[in-house]
């Protein structure tokens, strides 16, 4: 077997037979699937077993979030390659071919991101891969775009671990998901640390899923995802931003947690976002950062360079 499909799921029962029908018709049979379930009580674990006896089932004895339940999977899987797959996704029949060709381009990718398209709006695009700016803003790439664009293969900064494929022996090199994030911004958080190290995140249009979007959360807004997503961005800067980095883009994140901040309260979420940051700030001694090495010093080079490349293409998408 080449590829392990691991499928985090906290109460989806409604979502598994839909997504577990299209992997069944792949043209790639070359793989087995992991359903890790996040302790659901919609009856999840039941239908599985009485229903697809031969998929094998983690049942976690709690809710751990998206980073713990993924992790169990990639360290269960012995396979060279793991799919992380959303339960809220269709994907199209040559999925599981196209990425593995995408991954096998070159030794140097760790992760490719596949074309996500909008489940009840086909014309457009949910994700083509996760872009970060100097303004600190995690971005999923195309978003609400036509299917149209985004049809060559590029790089990324992260690929969205919606539906994404993943070397495995790099996690060992690079560590697992951070699991202090439970959910939300943890790709981008470990494709930054892929980049650290020099390896690369790419994207793969012929890669095509339905993706439903939200479909554990519930929603795009919610206090609970403005809240996590919040206090993970502080983190995912603190981590993996040696001082010297931080100082250079002080302002540019300062201005981009403030226009946040002002959109937030716009929203109706403003109590959270703030809620998020501060506890962001206050516990980030927990988190592992990533230590310095003068030899990474020319991939943050053009880490930075990225960001900024990143930032302005976002700009101009806004009004293409």
């Amino acid at each position: 077997m080449k590829v392990t499909i691991i499928i985090p799921n906290y109460n989806g029962k409604h979502f598994m037979k839909p997504c577990l029908e299209s992997l069944e018709s792949q043209t790639n049979k070359d793989f087995q699937i992991l359903v890790v379930d996040n302790h659901s009580t919609d009856g999840t674990i039941e239908y599985m077993k009485e229903t697809y006896p031969e998929i094998e089932l983690i049942a976690l004895k709690e809710n751990y979030g998206f980073s713990t339940a993924v992790n169990v999977g990639i360290r269960r899987a012995k396979t060279p390659y793991v799919i992380l797959l959303n339960n809220d996704t269709i994907v199209d029949e040559h999925y599981v071919e196209e990425m593995i060709c995408a991954i096998e381009a070159s030794p140097h990718i760790f992760s490719v991101s596949s074309k996500m398209i909008q489940m009840y709006k086909p014309s457009l695009i949910d994700s083509a891969g996760d872009i970060f700016t100097i303004l600190g803003w995690g971005i999923c790439r195309g978003s609400n775009k036509s299917v149209k664009q985004y049809t060559k293969p590029d790089s990324v900064f992260s690929a969205c671990a919606g539906a994404a494929i993943y070397k495995r022996s790099v996690f060992e090199k690079i560590g697992y998901f951070d699991e202090l994030h439970f959910a939300y911004l943890e790709d981008i958080d470990i494709g930054f640390r892929a980049r650290i190290l020099g390896y690369k995140n790419t994207y793969c249009p012929t890669a095509l899923v339905q993706h439903v979007g939200s479909g554990t959360s519930g929603s795009k807004y919610n206090t609970f995802k403005v809240k996590l997503s919040a206090r993970n961005n502080i983190w995912l800067l603190y981590k993996n931003m040696p001082p010297l980095l931080l100082l250079i883009n002080a302002f540019p994140l300062l201005l981009g947690f403030l226009v946040k901040t002002v959109f937030f309260y716009k929203k109706g979420f403003g109590q959270e976002y703030v809620s998020g940051l501060k506890e962001g700030l206050r516990r980030c001694r927990e988190c592992r950062k990533v230590p310095f090495r003068i030899q990474n010093l020319p991939h943050y080079i053009l880490i930075e360079l990225q960001l900024i490349r990143y930032t302005f293409s976002y700009v101009i998408s806004r009004f293409y």
